[in-house]
């Protein structure tokens, strides 16, 4: 039996639906799980079962079937059938055509936001459309042209569909981003509520400290990690606009470099260290240090106020990925749990910018407590999180900034 194609809704009207039963979830999300799961990791698992996969028709794998069907001919004038109460049969010809496709079979039932009036026909079987055309012998030689005529219609759908499909994708990240946001922002408040009152908060029975996701159909959809049963606390930590702030001053001492070559042409990491410690203690009054030993080893650049760790870097020389890798880790083994904010500050003498700007990505997520990208504004520079070296759940944000040294 065919069914009629783009008929039974209008897609944006699905979209809609789906983005409201996204909002849903992140509604229904356990404290434990908002408050103890890194927003990152949240919204890469809502991206990944929420998007939609648009229709894509391999037209190379096209396949056709043929074979003899009963048509019956009671009604056609052409034929002077007359007299008769019932159906008169002729044999004819039947020709099925195959067409693979990939992405979500349920995008062929919905309308997209301009369509085409026509009647269009077929039948989803797995990943194959099929076309059914039922000719008597002297319409069988123009199956060939409704076909194709037919598959283009379906194509120009199918182009309109992905338009809109890649619109809502687009935004399933910002929207579920500034969703989780909102609700972490509104749990910490309560929870400030509660615990401003003096009392004892009650534990709540058959609550359960894990969150298991919902089965979701024709995608497997990567498992959210367990939620730590840690009351969640939030640490001292250092603001946004400081850790901006702090790089920012980095980044300027760079551009004096720039604008007076000759001058640091023959310094190495511990001479443009000691320029970054000058300009940083001329921000932080003295609280910025080098060589300093935190955690496991001496650590390049350390801020500290009132005994904690405010900001943490290491320089190195570009070698290539290997020894990013290598300056990854030494880096890792300076911060404590406590920390969560670091640099490390990559100066280029020997290959192309472009070089080292195209490898510091791919050596950066190939690193075993690599965990996620982040959105930042700069020409040379990178944002990360990554996972504390003995504690997975625990998260450090990692700036890497590249800067071209004279040479």
């Amino acid at each position: 039996m065919t069914d009629r194609l783009f008929r039974n809704a209008d897609l944006s009207d699905v979209l809609a639906g789906q983005e409201q039963t996204m909002a849903n979830e992140v509604g229904s999300l356990s404290e434990a799980r908002v408050l103890n799961t890194s927003p990152e990791i949240l919204c890469d698992y809502f991206v990944e079962k929420y998007k939609v996969e648009p229709l894509v028709i391999d037209e190379s794998g096209i396949q056709a079937d043929y074979g003899d069907t009963q048509i019956d001919v009671s009604r056609r004038v052409e034929y002077a059938v007359f007299g008769r109460s019932g159906p008169t049969h002729v044999t004819g010809t039947r020709i099925t055509f195959f067409v693979p496709f990939s992405g979500d079979p349920e995008l062929f039932k919905y309308r997209p936001s301009t369509f085409s009036l026509s009647h269009l026909q077929g039948v989803v079987r797995g990943n194959e459309l099929e076309f059914v055309y039922d000719r008597t012998s002297q319409e069988a030689p123009n199956i060939g042209s409704d076909f194709k005529r037919e598959l283009q219609s379906v194509q120009k759908h199918l182009s309109r569909i992905a338009d809109q499909v890649e619109q809502f994708n687009s935004t399933i990240r910002p929207k579920v981003s500034q969703q989780i946001g909102a609700r972490r922002e509104k749990l910490l408040q309560d929870r400030g509520i509660i615990e401003g009152l003096g009392f004892p908060l009650r534990r709540r029975s058959g609550v359960p400290m894990t969150y298991a996701s919902p089965e979701v159909k024709r995608r497997v959809v990567p498992p959210l990690p367990p939620v730590s049963t840690t009351l969640y606390r939030p640490e001292p930590t250092l603001a946004m606009d400081e850790y901006e702030h702090i790089l920012s001053v980095i980044s300027n001492m760079v551009m004096v470099m720039e604008r007076s070559p000759s001058a640091f042409r023959t310094m190495g990491e511990e001479d443009l260290r000691q320029h970054f410690l000058m300009q940083l203690n001329g921000q932080y009054e003295g609280q910025a240090t080098g060589e300093t030993f935190n955690y496991e080893g001496k650590t390049d650049i350390l801020i500290r106020a009132e005994g904690k760790n405010l900001f943490i870097a290491e320089c190195k020389f570009w070698t290539g990925p290997a020894g990013l890798s290598e300056a990854l880790d030494q880096l890792l083994a300076y911060t404590s749990w406590r920390d969560t904010k670091a640099a490390l500050l990559v100066f280029n003498r020997e290959a192309t910018m472009s070089t080292v700007l195209r490898r510091i990505p791919q050596a950066v997520q190939g690193h075993a407590n690599y965990k996620a990208d982040l959105d930042y504004d700069s020409e040379s520079g990178f944002r990360y999180v990554f996972s504390h070296r003995d504690d997975p759940d625990r998260e450090l944000t990692v700036t890497v900034l590249a800067f071209d040294v004279p040479a």
